[in-house]
């Protein structure tokens, strides 16, 4: 596999999303205005993803931007230091962390994610979620804007000792950086093979689900192909019901791919904010959950 490749912005400009040059620049002229924002690094692709999942408001748009950067420069363990070595490689080889071929039926990229390996001791939650927000980097990257995203997480193997330790921090942070600033539309979110103690692990993810995201998720019973409904079971894994690859071989192939993904994280990790330029007052962690930011990205509109 080789280097990854932008996907084309000619081609991107094309697409539905009625995003036009002239929408970006004016959104360039903004970015130029802040001090604090790495301008010099974000990317023309970047500001379509922005504007894209913001449904082509410029202001939401500008909060979102903003608060994306923000948060990869607050939240340690999933942004700091992102580089392709053998610690994250080893981390990538515990999971199935794999974007799916198939297509939701309303036209989503579909992430699917799962253990692989089960020792309960090579579950560290903060180190799979900074793989999974890589992994998700780097594919839009090379794809550009999705209609909608879907998430898949196949519970299979999961016992209650790996709820144990999931620490809630990274839980918080996780669940508010995909609600509030990553870069898409999110459209569903679903657990497969949900195990008896499902509860329990709703009782941790709840308090940190907006509605939106409540009302987006679907619970698939161990052996239930209700997920029939939302995509086609054939794109599944092999060991998941379906015909796409075994779940080694997906593994295998995002490790190829985070492993020919080193330059792109070394300017990935260049996109940070510098608080000290920042117009007012610096932002803290205790600035994000103390209930300043949130509420201006909607989950749910097209």
């Amino acid at each position: 596999m080789s280097p990854c490749v932008q996907f084309p912005l000619e081609e991107e400009y094309k697409k539905k999303t009625r995003i036009t040059r002239e929408d970006i620049k004016k959104f360039r002229d903004w970015v130029e205005t802040q001090p604090h924002l790495p301008a010099e690094h974000i990317t023309e692709l970047d500001l379509i993803l922005t504007y894209h999942c913001c449904n082509r408001s410029s202001e939401v748009s500008k909060q979102v931007l903003d608060l994306h950067y923000t948060l990869k420069t607050l939240f340690h363990n999933f942004f700091k230091d992102r580089i392709v070595d053998d610690k994250i490689l080893k981390t990538f080889s515990y999971y199935v962390l794999t974007p799916l071929e198939a297509r939701a039926y309303d036209e989503s990229a579909i992430v699917y994610c799962r253990l692989l390996n089960t020792d309960v001791k090579n579950f560290v939650f903060a180190d799979a979620i900074r793989a999974v927000l890589m992994l998700v980097d780097i594919w839009q990257y090379e794809e550009g804007t999705w209609p909608g995203f879907m998430i898949v997480i196949d519970l299979d193997q999961c016992t209650l000792s790996h709820i144990a330790r999931l620490d809630l921090q990274s839980v918080q942070q996780f669940l508010y950086f995909l609600q509030e600033a990553m870069l898409l539309k999110i459209k569903s979110l679903h657990f497969l093979n949900a195990p008896s103690f499902m509860d329990k692990l709703m009782m941790i993810l709840r308090p940190f689900m907006k509605k939106e995201l409540l009302d987006m998720l679907s619970i698939h019973q161990i052996g239930s192909k209700t997920i029939g409904k939302f995509m086609p079971i054939e794109g599944l894994p092999k060991e998941s019901g379906g015909e796409y690859k075994t779940l080694q071989q997906c593994t295998n192939a995002t490790v190829e791919r985070i492993r020919n993904a080193k330059e792109f994280f070394a300017q990935e990790n260049k996109k940070r904010v510098v608080e000290s330029k920042r117009p007012g007052k610096p932002k803290t962690i205790s600035d994000i959950f103390g209930g300043v930011e949130g509420s201006f990205k909607k989950l749910d509109i097209d």
